[in-house]
């Protein structure tokens, strides 16, 4: 069936006006054994279409008796050049009681808006759907361009590739690299995914290991200089301005990033809400069906950044998830998202939740003496959950450090910086807009060692330090507490 009209079941039809699109879609309508009527007040015109064998009548739209003609179709296509005759026509059938499903031309956005009063379902402005016609051609255009640009690199590359995610990867930033690993080993170019930081969330951790995705620190491969190529992926969230490393090749994002990058190549697409949304559409354009591991990992990137395709979600991220879903293994989707809570995350998250604090829509609380750091990771994304807050940071101490952990959604704010500006010049802070880690030594805050008779002291101490530093870090101003 030509221009891609697909009906779902036999229905009959009218065509009012029929000029040159009014023509086409009666083409298409007849070809796929539709019934079609098609009304033109021209009789030249309508002695024309009955020699093409199309069933077509004499009739003014304009008229009221029009409604009569059409009131045993159940689908009308008003589609007249003429917006008034379209008005005329569309008012006529409501007015007459005609429940059909109408679907109306329009030229300008005050028409449409005309149109949809007097009872259209569906108003099209012709000018608009060439527009979005040019834009999405433009944009398949661009696509193709980008992914043999992209691939050339590759192709070129003497050595293996270093395909790095931000600091303390996220389910995107993983499953991007995973991807970019799957298209470079296409065209035998063997990678390595790299990340600084530390895998973080037990949920990345159980994503990481249940699909067997081999990820090493930079550190551990000592650096990237005996890497033929490096290719950043997710990498606009990695932090502070700067982070981006100055010798990249190939740069692929969905955030701009804080400074420009000087890669061979580039591809930020703003129009998405993830990188793995980037990366399945390079599969699809290299015609490169993904592995169940590929495909699992992409949609649940792409699931993980739009919280369940609840936050921020576009046309472009749907249809990724849609094209992955046959491909993914859902089973171990759910395996993934609900890993299992130790006993003392358990325990941290009780804690966490009994000593919250909130200010506007920030939540501050410390889980007291622990063992587990994970365990503050976690406590810090559950209590991202709670009605109204939008930016959480979970605080511990083991053996001689204030360990932290925080999680933000808040897009005014990039929480790996601002703990970086609290805690970065009396300790060590990573992280990206989303998620971040602070780990700062004890004596620094306090001046005190640890023993059993100061901990209350301590833990009062440092709570004291880290609400000041962490809040005038982030521009909270303190006292109008929420709950």
């Amino acid at each position: 069936m030509s221009a891609g009209i697909t009906m779902s079941s036999m229905s009959s039809y009218a065509i009012l006006g029929c000029g040159s699109v009014g023509h086409a879609v009666a083409d298409d309508l007849t070809d796929a054994g539709e019934d079609v009527v098609i009304l033109d007040r021209d009789d030249n015109r309508v002695e024309a279409l009955r020699d093409q064998d199309l069933n077509a009548r004499q009739q003014d739209i304009t008229e009221a008796d029009v409604a009569e003609v059409v009131a045993d179709r159940e689908v009308v296509l008003i589609l007249s050049g003429n917006v008034d005759a379209n008005k005329a026509a569309v008012e006529a059938i409501r007015a007459a009681g005609g429940e059909q499903y109408i679907v109306v031309r329009a030229n300008d956005p005050v028409s449409k808006d005309q149109l949809v009063e007097l009872g259209a379902d569906v108003v099209i402005n012709p000018s608009e759907v060439i527009a979005d016609s040019a834009l999405r051609s433009l944009e398949a255009g661009e696509l193709a361009y980008k992914t043999q640009q992209m691939v050339e690199i590759f192709r070129e590359t003497d050595g293996r590739l270093a395909i790095l995610s931000h600091d303390n990867p996220d389910p995107d930033s993983i499953a991007a690299a995973v991807a970019l690993q799957a298209i470079a080993a296409d065209h035998d170019l063997e990678a390595d995914i790299l990340y600084d930081g530390e895998m973080g969330h037990q949920e990345n951790s159980a994503f990481v290991n249940t699909l067997g995705i081999d990820l090493s620190t930079r550190e551990s491969v000592g650096g990237l200089s005996e890497y033929g190529a490096v290719a950043l992926v997710n990498h606009a969230d990695a932090g502070a301005e700067g982070d981006v490393e100055d010798d990249v090749d190939v740069y692929v994002d969905h955030d701009e990033p804080a400074e420009p990058v000087g890669a061979e190549f580039v591809d930020v697409r703003l129009n998405v809400s993830a990188t793995s949304t980037i990366l399945t559409k390079y599969l699809q354009e290299l015609d490169l069906s993904p592995t169940e591991t590929v495909a699992t990992a992409l949609l649940y990137g792409i699931r993980a950044e739009t919280v369940d395709f609840k936050r921020e979600t576009t046309p472009a991220d749907l249809t990724a998830a849609a094209y992955l879903h046959p491909f993914a293994n859902h089973d171990t989707l759910e395996e993934v998202e609900s890993p299992s809570m130790s006993p003392e995350t358990l325990d941290v998250l009780a804690e966490a939740i009994q000593n919250r604090e909130v200010q506007g829509s920030h939540l501050l609380s410390n889980a007291g003496f622990i063992t587990d750091r994970e365990a503050l990771s976690q406590a810090a994304q559950q209590l991202l959950n709670l009605e109204g807050i939008s930016t959480t940071a979970v605080f511990g101490i083991a053996d001689d450090h204030i360990l932290l952990a925080a999680r933000s959604n808040d897009i005014r704010l990039n929480i790996g910086s601002a703990l970086d500006d609290a805690f970065g010049d009396v300790g060590e802070a990573a992280g990206h807009a989303k998620q971040g880690s602070a780990e700062i030594p004890l004596g620094l805050f306090t001046g005190i060692e640890i023993s059993d008779d100061n901990r209350d002291t301590l833990l009062q101490l440092s709570e004291q330090a880290v609400r000041r530093k962490l809040f005038d870090a982030m521009g909270v101003e303190e006292g109008s507490n929420g709950s």
